[in-house]
């Protein structure tokens, strides 16, 4: 072999070089390229589906209607009517009356009864005080009333007339032990007067409101007790009245007819 030849052979086109660089960069990037786009893509996961009982276009109508079946039951079924009455709080009044005045009729759905209104038909009684109604499930009425009690009575020609602590004439009777004669011009809830004296024997301890047997007012200023033995306490107006039955109690026990707390700081004794 010429050494042109061997020569030839040892060296290597420099453009065939590049050309086959080329070619094999291009075969791995045509590679590359074909791996990523044949890549399978992941499954979306299924989403879990709610019990039935659990979704609202189910549930919503199904609720309704349970709803509507029992106020239905409730309104028209004889299951849930009226079968007895009880009443509770009544002493003094006729419990015939009050049932007579409820009007409620046995066998009427406890739903359907009015019990606002019955409240009020009891409540006009003139002992009564208030008067609440309930609807006791499943078939009973429930009447409970508040009693007015007597704390002053009032004489007119036709008896005494007994008011409650309120200042409300609310019968005429035998008045109860205890129970002072009050004195004022125009006795009544209305009259400021009377209000005055009720507010203070409201404030006595019951040690000396035992004592009292007539309250006088002739105006919200001037409220005097007389007691039981005769002896007369001038109380002056209600302010400060917690103040002055403290001090009245010590001052009875000095002698005297006469006792004025209208300033409880400068108790006098005559």
């Amino acid at each position: 072999m010429s050494p042109d030849a061997r020569s030839h052979r040892g060296r290597r086109d420099p453009g065939a070089r590049r050309a086959t660089t080329t070619r094999r960069r291009s075969t791995r990037t045509e590679s590359r390229y074909s791996t990523r786009a044949t890549a399978p893509a992941a499954a979306p996961e299924p989403t879990p589906k709610a019990p039935w009982f659990k979704r609202p276009a189910i549930m919503l109508p199904f609720a309704t209607v349970v709803v509507v079946g029992l106020f239905l039951t409730a309104w028209l079924s004889p299951v849930l009517s009226v079968r007895g009455t009880e009443v509770r709080g009544a002493t003094t009044v006729d419990e015939a009356h009050i049932l007579e005045l409820l009007a409620i009729p046995a066998g009427q759905p406890l739903m359907r009864v009015d019990t606002g209104l019955a409240a009020a038909r009891v409540a006009a009684i003139p002992k009564v005080a208030s008067a609440r109604v309930q609807r006791m499930y499943p078939s009973t009425i429930r009447v409970t009333v508040t009693e007015r009690v007597p704390v002053v009575f009032i004489d007119s020609p036709e008896g005494a007339h007994l008011l409650d602590e309120t200042g409300v004439d609310f019968e005429i009777g035998v008045p109860p032990p205890g129970v002072p004669r009050l004195v004022t011009a125009t006795p009544g809830w209305n009259d400021p007067s009377t209000l005055a004296a009720l507010n203070v024997l409201a404030a006595l301890p019951p040690e000396l409101r035992f004592q009292v047997g007539e309250v006088a007012a002739r105006s919200i200023s001037d409220v005097s007790l007389t007691l039981v033995d005769g002896r007369v306490v001038n109380w002056g107006g209600v302010e400060k009245s917690d103040r002055k039955a403290a001090v009245t109690l010590p001052l009875l026990t000095q002698p005297g007819q006469t006792y004025d707390v209208s300033s409880p700081d400068l108790p006098t004794v005559r």
